[in-house]
């Protein structure tokens, strides 16, 4: 039994565009997936579908193995030059394990579409091209986070009651032993809620 004035639920924060639309786009994109292999289906026969779909996880499994190996040696050779002092020049090569990595998956994943834009990725001027965008757009957003400074975070530190009030504040502590003359005086008690 509890007593007092009962406190009316939080309000629900905002979804954001990307919460709401994503599952949205997920759905709208299965469904493509599977009526473009129906199509294909209906176009041939369901022996096709088969094999494009085996053809699709066997090259998949390849280029994610290839790259996968390329990162690493990539790697491998990056430290053995650092530790032998010298400095590690830019590989010609070294860009896109990330994007062939992805485009390997693509090609995993059972679908029409998933395996032309894994296709697509493993054309390196389609790598180039994406990879200079994604570097743009989040040079951009580090940008637009980089407005304050991380002290400036931890300033506005903000717990949120219950009732959806928000108290600001920031938590300083005092610990025995740490001034010079105090004394520990045993085992900190429990922190509780």
């Amino acid at each position: 039994m509890t007593t007092g004035a009962q406190t009316p639920y939080p309000a629900r924060p905002r979804r954001s565009r990307l919460r709401t639309f994503l599952p949205l786009g997920v759905a709208a994109w299965l469904v493509l997936e599977i009526w473009l292999l129906t199509v294909v289906a209906g176009a041939s026969n369901g022996l096709v579908v088969f094999l494009i779909l085996v053809a699709g996880l066997v090259l998949g499994s390849v280029v994610i193995k290839r790259a996968g190996r390329r990162a690493f040696k990539n790697l491998t050779e990056t430290l053995q030059q650092q530790q032998g002092g010298m400095l590690s020049e830019a590989r010609p090569n070294s860009e896109g394990n990330g994007l062939t990595m992805l485009g390997g998956l693509l090609l995993i994943i059972p679908g029409v579409v998933s395996d032309a834009v894994g296709l697509l990725l493993l054309v390196p001027p389609v790598q180039k091209a994406v990879s200079r965008y994604a570097e743009r757009t989040f040079e951009r957003k580090l940008r637009e986070a980089a407005q304050g400074s991380l002290g400036d975070a931890f300033q506005q530190a903000r717990m949120r009651r219950p009732d959806g009030k928000v108290v600001q504040g920031e938590v300083v502590r005092d610990e025995p032993g740490s001034a010079p003359g105090d004394t520990p005086q045993g085992p900190r008690p429990p922190l509780t809620r």
